[in-house]
């Protein structure tokens, strides 16, 4: 575990990137050491053992650990209801028992293996939690921008906070100068992104204030800070007398949200670059992170998105970046307390702000609103109960959201009706793509999904539906179904005692064994005994009297399906996106010709193989060169190239080959497919209609060719051209 959160192999460049993360946590985490009740320096004093405590003990090594927004705000907002003074001595003195009991609440969950809640929270809801403290954090520094003082509480009491500050000390010069900070860095990212901007603003930042006289304009700067390490010191548990019930549940809040926001955020980080991470043993290095927090007489501390984001940005690979962070700042307190105070406050708000910018997740939010509807209101619920209810509701409305888009699931799995295709192995579903087929007087019935009490019903309705009136055999399979309960298997057993007096054979085929056992167990042995449970499908055809060649239902749409199973393999993996796929790949060959021209048709196959990740057939491939020719034809028209020309010549003669293998396998569908064809060649002439006599051209070559090659195609394909 150790060994993947500090690797000697990244060591090098992850030591200089500790230096710009210490150096980055100054603004930021005595900024939040003010939120939190304490003097600005105790931002400090939480910023060197805590964090090497964590980068040690850590299994994350990308996260970056310190004083941050959620717990400071929780905790000045527990000092307000105890009555202590913001930045007093008793707000010193009380502190490193909160910090200590939050320590104490983090060991209780590591015992108690909290992390395991964590498994019902889902991408969505981990998005729309992280987008949404973002956003808040953000709206707290907003007036620091302008001059004002930073906010506290939910986005509504925000919003209201920013009003007020500009309404009463809006100040140009601040405004100018932190947005432009937000401006660069964010351009700097996009132009320059292993530049490190933001240290290299803030350290313009001080000297503008050497060389200017920002604070004679009303520039705010960071208060001047007394040199030294921290002595350290102890909880003192006769406070605890001062008000026990606040004390328990405000350290309990605090703790829940450095659970939640921590590990989730480096769960994110984890699932991004495929890494491992051990959720109970990153509990443990909370707790004992905020141990070393209290030792110091900190806030408690927790896992910063934005300092994680910066990292991120800068390709960290180790937590010898911890290591790193915290003994530059133990440098800096001993040397270097002197520069804090020329860091105008403005440009170390802009320096948060765009690094918090940058671990937004609209991006998931945008694929999720086209792919999964449910998904997408998951995470606008999640966002939206962040900013309006706080973190840890945020956590709670996410995770009821996801059990109970769960539960929906696993209520209602997906329902097919197989059919066969004579020249394929295997039982298909009707809807895919495909000259798929049910077998007569047979209804072969998929349900993916544990069977159990709250889909048996849906179960039985829709398979009753699907049954027509010269059905003589059912066969379920149930290679979906990994598992059953008593209800379910009541209900069976009802289906086929009631099947069996129609004169309908009923089967179970294909699920796991531990299936049959649960079965037995709740008294369905019957069903196996009698012969109603098989390993395959094939195997329960044949018990009830059907072998291969199966008979198929007759169908006025056999042609039709003959000429779907075009794009057969593509269709099934990219669905609706297929054909777009093939013209996309089109394009990209078509660019690899424009630069290597002389590129002969064997590489042209590799490559488009290749492009198709395997799934391909011969209709896939002679689609496919309908649009490479249309794409070649447009490069001709741009810039004619012999080469280019003696290729169109090859794909001619592959064409060939192709229509020739695929009417020697189904002559109903070369019919369709010149069908297609010309409609496709009709759309070619609508867009690009000053190419569109070299395509009439090419056509009439390819038709000469054919007649000498093989009469009888280039008859079927004349007859098409002229209808």
């Amino acid at each position: 575990m150790l060994k993947k959160g500090i690797s000697v192999k990244y060591a090098g460049k992850d030591l200089l990137l500790g230096i710009l993360i210490a150096l980055i946590s100054i603004p930021i985490s005595m900024g939040y050491a003010s939120v939190a009740g304490l003097p600005p320096i105790y931002g400090l004093y939480g910023s060197f053992l805590p964090i090497l405590v964590y980068g040690i003990l850590t299994t994350s090594p990308r996260f970056v650990f310190g004083v941050d927004a959620a717990p400071a705000a929780l905790t000045g907002a527990l000092l307000a209801s105890l009555g202590i003074t913001a930045g007093s001595e008793d707000a010193v003195r009380i502190m490193p028992l909160i910090t200590c009991l939050v320590a104490i609440w983090l060991f209780l969950f590591f015992l108690l293996r909290a992390d395991r809640v964590m498994k019902f929270i889902s991408q969505p809801v981990m998005g729309g939690f992280i987008t949404g403290i973002g956003i808040t954090i953000i709206c707290m520094q907003i007036p620091k921008l302008f001059g004002g003082t930073s906010g506290s509480g939910e986005i509504v009491e925000l919003l209201i906070h920013i009003y007020k500050q500009a309404s009463e000390t809006f100040h140009m010069p601040s405004f100018l100068l932190g947005t432009g900070t937000v401006i660069i860095v964010l351009i700097s990212r996009k132009l320059a992104p292993k530049l490190p901007m933001q240290a290299i603003v803030m350290f313009l930042g001080a000297a503008a204030t050497l060389l200017f006289p920002l604070k004679e304009n009303g520039i705010a700067c960071l208060p001047a800070v007394e040199s030294g390490l921290p002595k350290p010191v102890f909880p003192d548990f006769s406070l605890f007398t001062h008000d026990p019930q606040s004390l328990l549940i405000s350290t309990f809040t605090i703790a829940v949200v450095i659970l939640s926001e921590t590990l989730l955020a480096s769960t994110n980080y984890a699932l991004k670059y495929e890494e491992t991470l051990n959720p109970r043993r990153e509990i443990l290095a909370y707790s004992l992170g905020n141990v070393a927090a209290s030792a110091t007489g900190c806030c408690p501390v927790n896992g910063s998105v934005s300092r994680s984001g910066i990292a991120d940005q800068f390709g960290v690979r180790s937590q010898w970046m911890s290591i790193s962070a915290g003994l530059t700042m133990i440098l800096i307190l001993l040397f270097g307390t002197g520069f804090i105070s020329y860091l105008p406050v403005p440009v170390l708000t802009g320096i948060i702000i765009s690094a918090l910018i940058g671990t937004f997740e609209f991006h998931l939010a945008k694929k999720l609103r086209k792919v999964d509807k449910a998904e997408f209101i998951i995470f606008c619920a999640a966002l939206l109960a962040v900013l309006l209810m706080g973190t840890i509701y945020g956590v709670i409305v996410g995770v009821l959201l996801s059990s109970i888009t769960f539960i929906v699931r696993q209520s209602r799995p997906k329902i097919e009706i197989l059919g066969v295709d004579p020249e394929e192995e295997g039982y298909h579903s009707l809807k895919r793509k495909g000259n798929y087929t049910p077998i007569r007087q047979v209804l072969l019935y998929r349900f993916s999904g544990a069977l159990f009490y709250a889909n048996i019903s849906d179960f039985e309705s829709e398979l009753k539906k699907a049954i027509k009136p010269d059905t003589k055999v059912i066969v379920i399979d149930t290679s979906g179904i990994g598992s059953v309960d008593v209800t379910a298997t009541e209900r069976l057993l009802q289906l086929y005692h009631k099947f069996k007096e129609q004169g309908i054979a009923f089967y179970l085929a294909g699920h796991i064994a531990s299936v049959n056992t649960e079965l037995r167990a709740f008294g369905a042995e019957e069903l196996i005994t009698s012969g109603a449970v098989r390993s395959r499908i094939s195997l329960a055809l044949r018990d009830a009297g059907y072998d291969k060649p199966y008979e198929l239902e007759e169908t006025t749409d056999r042609e039709a399906k003959a000429y779907s199973k075009q794009l057969a393999e593509l269709s099934w993996a990219y669905g609706r996106d297929a054909e777009q796929m093939l013209r996309d790949m089109a394009k990209k060959i078509t660019e690899k010709v424009a630069k290597e021209p002389d590129i002969d048709l064997n590489t042209l196959l590799s490559e488009e193989r290749r492009l198709a990740h395997g799934y391909w057939n011969y209709a896939d491939e002679d689609e496919f060169l309908d649009h490479l020719e249309m794409q070649l034809l447009l490069l001709q028209q741009e810039e004619p190239n012999a080469a280019v020309g003696e290729l169109e010549d090859r794909i001619v003669e592959r064409h060939m080959l192709l229509e020739e293998k695929i009417l020697s396998r189904n002559p109903a569908y070369v019919e369709k497919l010149k069908k297609h064809r010309a409609r496709r060649d009709e759309r070619f002439r609508r867009h690009h209609p000053e190419t569109w006599q070299r395509l009439t051209q090419a056509r009439q070559r390819y038709l000469e060719k054919l007649r000498t090659r093989n009469p009888e195609l280039a008859a079927m394909m004349e007859d098409s051209a002229e209808e």
